[in-house]
């Protein structure tokens, strides 16, 4: 169960960058960019819509609103730009591992 959380996690990681990367392509619709940015920024926030102290609930929205988020956007952006995007961010992945 341990290397399961792991590699969703990691997946998780894979598919953030890849966002983050989306972001600034030429090619994007500005609607994708508002949500890749709104995405990661959320993901990377402190600041969450339910506080993490509230048990089971306050860690629930993480596990929720950020992977539908993520599907959301890479729903909206075209194929081309996110070819380019998750070939970067495996490049960046290895090289700082």
């Amino acid at each position: 169960m341990i290397a399961r959380l792991k590699r969703w996690a990691q997946a998780l990681r894979e598919q953030l960058l890849t966002l983050w990367y989306c972001r600034k392509h030429p090619d994007m619709p500005w609607r994708a960019k508002l949500l890749t940015g709104a995405v990661v920024a959320y993901a990377f926030s402190p600041i969450d819509l339910i506080p993490d102290f509230i048990p089971v609930i306050g860690y629930l929205d993480d596990l929720v609103l950020v992977p539908l988020g993520i599907h959301l956007a890479l729903r909206m952006i075209p194929p081309h730009v996110l070819a380019e995007a998750r070939e970067k961010a495996k490049n960046s992945l290895k090289s700082a591992s």
